[in-house]
This record gives C-alpha cells, structure tokens and sequence, in this order.
C-alpha cells in the first residue's frame, strides 16, 4: 500500500487547510485510514483516523472540535478538514492505513502503513 499526502502549507492562526491522502496497490484489506503529526522535537502524536467499515471516527482531544477526517470511498482517499487553526498545530502530518482499525486506538499499536509527510507550519 502506498500514501500519497498532499495538502500542507504556511497558514496564519485562525485559518484553515485541507490535506488529503491518496491510497493505492493493494487496497482492497484497508479497513481504516487516519493521520499523526510531529511537531519540531517532540514525540509524535495521533490526530485522527476514520474506520472505512464501521464509518467510526476518532479525535484527539487537541483537535475534537477544529478539524474533521472524511474519506471518499470510490477514490481511496481520506482528508483531513483543519479549522482555526492553531500555531501549536505545526507538525509535518502523516497519512497511515491499516487493516485493523483497532491500530489506531490501541495503547501500543500503530498503524502499518505510512506516507511521506506533508509540513503544516501556522505562523501567530
């Protein structure tokens, strides 16, 4: 499975962005797909992640409210919608798949497949 980000950008706080994610080889097993981000030196972190057959979302509590994960079924993607956005926010945002949407909210599990990252960089 290959991802393929795109999206990413210079926006100034309170602004919006949309990045989205196109999944392709063998797709057929992808049962979810989501995003993390990692901020300069620090830890990477979860953001959001979509189950492709239960239609489940799931948010970090840093962005439940601001941002929103939708995916297009017909076109193997998977977007994420950034609202008022926030200087704290600044990361390079990696798209993720995996077959088992349990590899997204599982304390020590991480998804199998990952994209290049796109930057997002919010100026105060």
């Amino acid at each position: 499975v290959q991802l393929q980000a795109s999206g990413g950008g210079l926006v100034q706080a309170g602004g919006s962005l949309r990045l989205s994610c196109a999944a392709s080889g063998r797709t057929f097993n992808i049962n979810a797909m989501g995003w993390f981000r990692q901020a300069p030196g620090k830890e990477r972190e979860f953001v959001a992640a979509n189950s492709w057959s239960g239609g489940s979302t799931y948010y970090a509590d840093s962005v439940k409210g601001r941002f929103t994960i939708s995916r297009d079924n017909a076109k193997n993607t998977v977007y994420l919608q950034m609202y008022s956005l926030k200087p704290e926010d600044t990361a390079v945002y990696y798209c993720t798949a995996d077959t088992d949407w349990d590899a997204f909210h599982t304390l020590g599990r991480s998804p199998r497949y990952w994209g290049q990252g796109t930057l997002v960089t919010v100026s105060s």
